[in-house]
């Protein structure tokens, strides 16, 4: 290979010097460097492409004629060698984005665009314990690397408590949809947690007096009403107004407690509370509208006395939503019951 050193120094930028005896082999400059190069028609497209071998004189000229040689084999082959590095910088790049995209990353994604825009607080507060407790395991993984058994494996060491399992289970089935519908993931990547496990994460029943009873729901007798009321005066003010509501409104105890004196009004036909949509469950249903509930008897003498009493919420307490919680209604009666083993064990130290 007949090689003129003076002139490849004296190549100005943007020149080249070809290698007569190396169809294709030439020497380019610019302002910092000379760079062999083999240019040639790809045998893919029949476009011209170029690809860069090495620098001069760090590389030789025997040594670029065994890199071009090397090279042109490839494009005797029928590969196209500028083609082949191009498109393995964007598999690295492909696979570090990936590698970046964590389960972590998709689950903050999901829940800062889909639940805190859609949900209300108690469930956004629940997704996030949700996901904090149970997916430590996978957290810092790639999402496009979760497998089939990967899901399983999770939801399998949940079955103690199904519910909760079958919760996240559609709660990552969901975060998994989202990351798709965003691009986020490729269309190529399974969602594993719309297919696993499905239909075997059944609750066995909440336990009383460490006995299951299994999942069916029952509604009070008229004895068992009756024996209610009668107890009613054993109460606080408090839970007794809150049963007895419960009772004459069929009212979900969220609602009751959150029960404000603007919502109600005296109208033609009687007393009515109009229980504001964004209140309701129903508040992300757009044609969904105010919940009326007309108060009569024992309630509306409730309401009336609340009325004379607060302004604002009709079961004020100092928390952060100003009223009383649901959960303080629920747990004061659970553990009144016969069954409930904390209370007899209070009983008993006393």
């Amino acid at each position: 290979m007949a090689f003129d050193a003076r002139a490849a120094k004296l190549l100005q930028p943007g020149e080249y010097l070809l290698i007569g005896d190396c169809p294709g082999l030439r020497l380019t400059a610019s302002e910092e460097r000379r760079s062999w190069a083999y240019r040639y028609k790809s045998p893919v497209d029949g476009k011209m492409r170029q690809v860069q071998i090495g620098r001069w004189p760090v590389m030789s000229p025997p040594a670029a004629m065994i890199a071009w040689e090397a090279l042109r084999s490839r494009r005797d082959a029928g590969e196209d060698p500028a083609l082949a590095k191009k498109q393995a910088k964007a598999a690295v790049v492909t696979k570090k984005k990936e590698d970046a995209y964590t389960v972590r990353r998709l689950c903050d994604d999901y829940l800062a665009g889909h639940v805190d825009v859609h949900r209300g607080e108690s469930s956004r507060k629940e997704m996030r314990r949700l996901m904090s407790k149970h997916l430590d395991a996978i957290a810092d993984r790639s999402a496009q690397s979760i497998t089939r058994s990967d899901a399983f494996d999770l939801l399998e060491s949940m079955a103690s408590t199904p519910v909760s399992a079958q919760t996240l289970r559609g709660e990552l089935g969901a975060a998994w949809d989202y990351a798709l519908d965003a691009g986020r993931l490729p269309d190529s990547v399974p969602n594993w947690w719309r297919l696993v496990m499905r239909g075997r994460l059944k609750s066995k029943g909440k336990s009383r007096g460490g006995v299951k009873i299994g999942t069916i729901k029952r509604v009070l007798s008229q004895t068992e009403i009756g024996t209610l009321l009668r107890w009613m005066p054993k109460l606080t003010p408090l839970i007794s107004d809150a049963l007895t509501l419960y009772l004459w409104t069929a009212v979900r105890g969220v609602e009751i407690m959150a029960m404000e004196k603007e919502e109600i009004q005296e109208e033609r036909d009687g007393w009515w509370w109009t229980i504001p949509k964004r209140k309701t469950k129903n508040a992300r249903h757009e044609n969904a509208t105010d919940l009326r509930v007309p108060l009569v008897g024992k309630a509306l003498a409730i309401v009336h006395r609340r009325m004379s009493l607060y302004d604002g919420y009709l079961f004020p307490a100092p928390t952060k939503l100003g009223h009383t919680k649901q959960q303080v209604i629920g747990t004061s009666v659970a553990r009144r019951m016969s069954y409930n083993t904390v209370q007899v064990e209070r009983n008993l130290e006393k």
